[in-house]
């Protein structure tokens, strides 16, 4: 069996935030049980990575094959790619599952019409990009378009994957398509886990870490606004990457709000760097207006940092579930309430930093994702 993962944009492209690193991470572990390919486009933002689409290379044990792109926003439209998988599809040997990661891009859009076209099964991650609100954020008409004259028939032929239940049910208002599962991402373990950390007193700053996408639909206008009317001492990191103008835009609301002065913005954070940064945060701040899944919940989490999150983030529910935080609803009073809430539970933050990792470790096992991951691909055969 021979899976053919199709992205519009792959490691080491990191702007991407999470999707692309749980692209790579799913491939790399899949490669130990089944044939894995990878093709995707050279996208870096508004940048191209330096790689020929001559051959195929090999990264952390995955053979992917990179195309130029014509289009150097978010469509990806590489007609070397699309022609290179009509030719992989048309002339296979093997039984052949693609399997599509995002949605509302060239890429996605032409490589499910090839898929159905040559009788190809198709499996569809959209990676939180078949909802309501990304349908309404952006685009709109085109969105519109797309989706009611060609979206719903494409997607009613895919095997849909999502990565929370949220997610399933956001997918399901819009469309239908053969069948949809529930398979969490996968998570990164980091290799030690003896992180000593100050649990936090009354009398020092509550240390607050964002670390994801720099964009719109992560919320923190709302949590500047709310941080502003917090009365304890606080300290907020952002770490990520995103578009010029749009942080600028968030340093000068800032200013404004009086509250620069508390922020510190790191840029771009390696994954060798990520748990201990967040271990020494007091809190995850996540107040996203929509998330398919955030892995830095789990990362966090797996670190020993509890999280507060909006009700729009799709492992809310888990959070809520095992008590492993906060969960707010989206607006100011609730953002504000919930971080005071936060602040002053400093014995619920001192369990959640002694049990999360250990719960994190074995409700998130790789093998137990692995075997859902091949269940789902031997379903198709």
């Amino acid at each position: 069996m021979k899976i053919l993962h199709v992205s519009p944009a792959y490691k080491p492209a990191s702007i991407y935030g999470g999707p692309t690193l749980s692209i790579a991470k799913l491939c790399e572990v899949l490669s130990s049980k089944c044939i894995v390919e990878v093709i995707t486009t050279t996208a870096n933002g508004k940048t191209e990575l330096p790689f020929s689409s001559q051959n195929p290379i090999t990264i952390d044990g995955v053979s992917v094959q990179y195309f130029n792109r014509i289009t150097k926003d978010h469509t990806h439209f590489s007609p070397s790619l699309v022609w290179n998988l009509y030719k992989r599809l048309h002339h296979s040997k093997i039984k052949t599952i693609v399997h599509i990661h995002s949605w509302w891009n060239f890429v996605a859009l032409i490589s499910c019409i090839i898929a159905w076209t040559t009788n190809t099964p198709i499996i569809l991650s959209p990676r939180g990009m078949l909802t309501s609100y990304t349908l309404k954020n952006r685009n709109t008409i085109f969105k519109s378009l797309i989706h009611n004259i060609l979206g719903k028939f494409l997607i009613s032929n895919c095997y849909v994957h999502a990565t929370s239940d949220q997610e399933k049910w956001d997918i399901l208002k819009i469309c239908k398509p053969k069948s949809i599962e529930v398979i969490s991402n996968f998570i990164t373990v980091p290799m030690a886990q003896n992180i000593q950390h100050q649990i936090p007193t009354f009398s020092i700053t509550f240390k607050l870490i964002f670390l994801s996408r720099i964009e719109e639909k992560k919320g923190l206008e709302l949590l500047f606004k709310s941080l502003a009317k917090c009365s304890f001492s606080w300290e907020l990191t952002i770490s990520g990457m995103g578009e010029y103008a749009y942080i600028k835009k968030l340093k000068e609301l800032s200013e404004s709000l009086n509250i620069s002065a508390s922020i510190n913005w790191t840029g771009y954070i390696a994954n060798d760097q990520k748990y201990q940064i967040l271990s020494n945060h007091d809190l995850l701040v996540l107040f996203s207006y929509n998330e398919n899944f955030a892995n830095v919940v789990i990362e966090s989490l797996i670190s020993g940092t509890p999280v507060a999150i909006s009700s729009h983030v799709g492992l809310s529910d888990y959070v809520k579930a095992n008590d492993l935080g906060w969960v707010s609803e989206i607006d100011q009073a609730a953002v504000t309430r919930t971080l005071n809430n936060a602040f002053h539970n400093i014995e619920k933050r001192l369990r959640i930093r002694k049990t999360a990792p250990s719960l994190i470790k074995a409700h998130f096992s790789e093998q137990y994702i692995l075997n859902q991951y091949l269940q789902l691909y031997q379903n198709l055969q």
